[in-house]
């Protein structure tokens, strides 16, 4: 069986202009994820402490949600902030 439909020709249309989004660049925050509007802190490790398979060894620093960090520090695994 044969097709006898006939599609519309194309016409030439105007070529898409991509705009570019700028790309919001995301900090790698360890533990649990940031809350909407939350910003992570840069925290330095006083013990070892594994979290989600990386291991921290004190001394080392990573970014965590205030929320975890002020956990982690009343459990004493992050060292006290100097001013």
């Amino acid at each position: 069986m044969t097709n006898t439909r006939k599609t519309p020709a194309t016409t030439a249309t105007e070529p898409e202009t991509a705009v570019a989004v700028p790309a919001v660049e995301t900090p790698k925050v360890v533990g649990p994820p940031l809350r909407p509007g939350q910003q992570p802190g840069k925290v330095t490790f006083a013990h070892h402490l594994r979290i989600a398979g990386h291991d921290f060894r004190p001394g080392e620093s990573a970014l965590l949600s205030p929320d975890y960090a002020r956990q982690l520090r009343g459990n004493g695994y992050l060292a006290r902030e100097r001013g």
